[in-house]
C-alpha cells in the first residue's frame, strides 16, 4: 500500500500560519540500470577500451552505494545522436534537444502524481516553482511544465535553474515564503533532471566524470504546499518551521560548473564531503537558533538529508554523533535512485513517511517517527539549504 492510501488518521493537526507538504509524487525515465552492469555498458556506449578507467570506474561504483538508477539515456538515443560518444565534438545542441523535452516530461508525469495523492483540483494550483539544471531555453521549463498539465495562464511562475543538488530544498524554501505571504494559495514544487546534458566518453583528464558515472540519475520529483490545510480534503505531511540559506565564503570553487559546447562540465573537490562536515553542525545550530527551538539532541530529530554521496552523509553522522537509523531514508534515496540532484530529496522525504508507517504498523521505534528534525541539502556555492520541519505523520 502507498502512502496515501495509509495516511488518514495518522496527521497531526498544523499550525494554520505555516505552510506545510501536503503531497509528493515522482517519475523517472523508462531505463532502469543496474549498478553491477553499468560499467560494461557505459564503455561499450562510449566505444571506450582503456582497462585502468575501468578498474577506476568500477571501485568507484562499489563505494557509492548506488544498486539502481534510472536514465534518460538509451540505444536509441546514441544511435539518433553518435557524436555524444566522442571527444571535443560541439553538442550543446543536441543535448539540450533531449533535456528539453525529457525533462519536461518527466516534471508533467511527477506533477500528476503529486496531484492525484494531493486530491484536489489542478485548478486550485495557485504558484508554480519549477527547478532544474539539466535545461536551458527561453520560455523556460516551468512555461512548459505549466502548459503541458494544463495549468491556468495565471498561474503564477517562479523558475530556479542551476542551484544544482541543493535545488529541492531551495525551491522549497521559495514555495514556503509564496504560500505563507498568500492565504489560500497552493504551490505546485516540481524538479527534473538528466545527466546527458554532462553525458562524456571516459577521459583521464576528467577523473571527476566517473564520478558522476557512478554516483548521478535522472528522475523528477513534486510537492504540493500551502498553509492552513482543508480538513478532510487535505493530508498535511511536514511543516515547514524555518528556512535558512547560507554560503560559505572562498568555496565557489569547489563545486564548479561550466555550460560549454560539449554540455555542462564539472569539477566536484575532493575536500567538499571535509568542508560540509567542518561546516554542518555551526548552519544546523544558526538554523534552530533563528527557529528559537531549544532542543539540540541531534538524536531526538529526524534527518532528511540530501544524500550527495555516501563521503557527505558518513561525515555527517560523524560529525554529529547521530546513530545508523538516523540517515536511513537518505541511504536508502541514494541506494535506489542514485544522486538524482534536486529530486532526491523529495524521494528523502516520501522514504522517511513510508519507514515511520512501517514502525507504526510493526508497532516498533525508529527515528521515521521522530517529529521534529531538519531538511538539509548542500549544493554549488558551497551553499547549505536547511529547513526546521514537523513530520505530522510521525
Amino acid at each position: 500500500m502507498g502512502i496515501e492510501g495509509v495516511l488518514n488518521g495518522v496527521t497531526k493537526k498544523a499550525n494554520p500560519n505555516k505552510a506545510t507538504i501536503l503531497a509528493l509524487g515522482k517519475a523517472f525515465p523508462h531505463q532502469l540500470v543496474m549498478q553491477e552492469y553499468l560499467v560494461d555498458g557505459y564503455f561499450r556506449n562510449t566505444n571506450c577500451d582503456n582497462p585502468e578507467l575501468k578498474q577506476k570506474l568500477t571501485r568507484l561504483c562499489k563505494t557509492t552505494t548506488v544498486k539502481t538508477r534510472y536514465v534518460v539515456m538509451s540505444d536509441e538515443i546514441l544511435e539518433k545522436y553518435p557524436e555524444l560518444t566522442l571527444e571535443g565534438l560541439p553538442t550543446v545542441k543536441q543535448r539540450l534537444e533531449i533535456c528539453n523535452e525529457a525533462v519536461t516530461q518527466m516534471a508533467i508525469e511527477a506533477s500528476q502524481v503529486c496531484i492525484k495523492n494531493w486530491g484536489r483540483p489542478l485548478s486550485d494550483i495557485t504558484h508554480l516553482v519549477y527547478v532544474s539544471s539539466s535545461e536551458v531555453r527561453l520560455p523556460g521549463g516551468d512555461l512548459h511544465l505549466a502548459r503541458g498539465l494544463g495549468l491556468s495562464p495565471q498561474t503564477q511562475r517562479t523558475l530556479l535553474y542551476f542551484v544544482g543538488c541543493s535545488g529541492g530544498v531551495a525551491g522549497l524554501r521559495v514555495a514556503k515564503d509564496i504560500a505563507e505571504n498568500n492565504p489560500g494559495s497552493r504551490v505546485l514544487l516540481a524538479t527534473s533532471e538528466t545527466t546527458i546534458i554532462g553525458f562524456k566518453p571516459p577521459s583521464a583528464d576528467r577523473p571527476y566524470d566517473l564520478v558522476g558515472v557512478a554516483l548521478f540519475g535522472d528522475g523528477a520529483g513534486a510537492m504540493v504546499i500551502g498553509s492552513d490545510p482543508v480538513l478532510g480534503t487535505e493530508r498535511p505531511l511536514f511543516e515547514l518551521h524555518t528556512a535558512v540559506q547560507e554560503f560559505l565564503p572562498d568555496t565557489e570553487k569547489k563545486i564548479d560548473g561550466r555550460l560549454t559546447e560539449e554540455g555542462i562540465s564539472f569539477k566536484l573537490a575532493r575536500e567538499v564531503p571535509q568542508i560540509i562536515e567542518d561546516n554542518i553542525e555551526g548552519f544546523c545550530e544558526k538554523l534552530m537558533e533563528v527557529s528559537r527551538f531549544n532542543n539540540k539532541d541531534y538524536n531526538k530529530l529526524f534527518w532528511a538529508v540530501h544524500p550527495g554521496g555516501p563521503a557527505i552523509l558518513n561525515r555527517i553522522e560523524k560529525r554529529l554523533e547521530l546513530v545508523p537509523e538516523k540517515l536511513n531514508a537518505s541511504r536508502q534515496a541514494l541506494m535506489d535512485y542514485g544522486n538524482a540532484s534536486s529530486n532526491t530529496i523529495v524521494y528523502v522525504l516520501e522514504n522517511m513517511i513510508e519507514q515511520g508507517l512501517k514502525n507504526k504498523l510493526d508497532e516498533g521505534e525508529g527515528d521515521a517517527g521522530t517529529e521534529w528534525g531538519l531538511i538539509l541539502a548542500f549544493g554549488p556555492g558551497i551553499t547549505f539549504e536547511g529547513i526546521l520541519a514537523r513530520n505530522l505523520t510521525a
